[in-house]
């Protein structure tokens, strides 16, 4: 929300999940319409944040993970829109990619959106990467009674979700399950975690980040940060026995069994003040532990190979990774490395520097 001059400006998500500008008059109240943004955006930031006012013009930047920034300055007076159409890398970048948006029947009937960025038409989606968004219930993406359905009760509709958005991938030949990697970071890692336990044959690889996997042992300790004020997303397991049933039905740590899990890069922080580094070794070495278990009992087993469950804890305090350009490149490029290498991929050649 911004005020610029005599109005007041909202950004709105759209049922299809596409971005309005909602522009109301402070002097007028039946002075409203409403501004269309580019199909293509997915966030906005505003770019002089405080300014807008002062100027009678806001000022903001369109993106999407395919789409570079883009500046745009609107004028809700006149109600104009702008845009710097001069910006060679935006163009170079929207014709090289695809924003496809696709909806999953999760089991419940609900359905969940799915944002895919490629650089080829669906149907030719044998090869090649492909970014898919699965927007599943507890997230912000549609609004909050989104978010609310995906909390205490809501969690394990979560899991559903994004089981049902893979099966639509795969349905529509988008990828397979020996060619699918899920990634998340911090509390997005619980449901992927849980799925990786309920339906392991679903995934080739799983990167997790700074990840949240020890719920039920966390929320049972309010001596930490964010126990007492998380309360609200995840319910309280000591003082609820019903919160507690729920959170045990897919905690990934306490529902690790052994099988045949996808290979995994859980990478954590030391000094991480939002997720404890406790969690993340439990998992680990319970994880370790069922798989070697699983290959022991089943010698059959054999002849696939063991997945690799590689821990990377990297020193500091910071939730979202290291504030270095430099570190986050290294630590970004060993994760993409880790998938090639899972996924039986070539790694790419670097590129040849142009001759000037």
């Amino acid at each position: 929300m911004d005020v610029v001059g005599d109005y007041l400006l909202l950004v709105a998500n759209t049922p299809a999940g596409k971005l309005t500008l909602n522009v109301m008059s402070l002097s007028n109240l039946k002075e409203t319409h409403i501004i269309q943004l580019p199909s293509w955006a997915c966030a906005i930031e505003t770019k002089k944040p405080g300014l807008a006012d002062q100027q009678g013009v806001l000022e903001f930047l369109l993106s999407s993970p395919v789409h570079p920034p883009v500046p745009y300055s609107l004028d809700p007076g006149k109600g104009l829109l702008l845009s710097d159409a001069g910006n060679q890398t935006y163009l170079e970048s929207q014709d090289k990619y695809i924003t496809t948006r696709l909806e999953a029947c999760s089991q419940d009937g609900t359905l969940v959106p799915v944002t895919v960025f490629h650089a080829v038409p669906v149907e030719d989606l044998g090869q090649g990467w492909a970014l898919a968004y699965c927007h599943i219930r507890g997230g912000g993406e549609r609004g909050l009674s989104w978010h609310r359905r995906g909390r205490v009760e809501g969690k394990p509709r979560g899991v559903e979700d994004l089981q049902a958005c893979l099966h639509n991938l795969f349905s529509l030949g988008v990828s397979s399950p020996s060619r699918v990697a899920l990634t998340a970071c911090s509390a997005g890692a619980v449901p992927v975690a849980a799925l990786c336990n309920r339906n392991p044959n679903k995934m080739r690889a799983v990167t997790l980040q700074a990840p949240f996997l020890d719920v039920l042992g966390t929320m049972e300790k309010p001596n930490l940060p964010l126990t007492l004020e998380d309360r609200e997303e995840w319910g309280d397991p000591v003082g609820n026995l019903n919160h507690r049933h729920i959170i045990a039905s897919y905690c990934p740590v306490h529902n690790i069994t052994p099988q045949h899990y996808p290979s995994m890069l859980l990478t954590a922080y030391s000094g991480d003040p939002r997720v404890p580094l406790e969690g993340v070794l439990k998992y680990a070495k319970f994880i370790k532990k069922a798989i070697h278990a699983h290959f022991s009992m089943k010698p059959n087993a054999g002849c696939k190979s063991a997945p690799k469950i590689v821990l990377n804890v990297q020193p500091g305090v910071n939730h979202l990774g290291p504030e270095d350009f430099v570190q986050r490149l290294e630590e970004e490029a060993f994760r993409l490395s880790f998938l090639y290498t899972e996924l039986g991929l070539d790694l790419p050649l670097p590129r040849r520097k142009r001759k000037r």
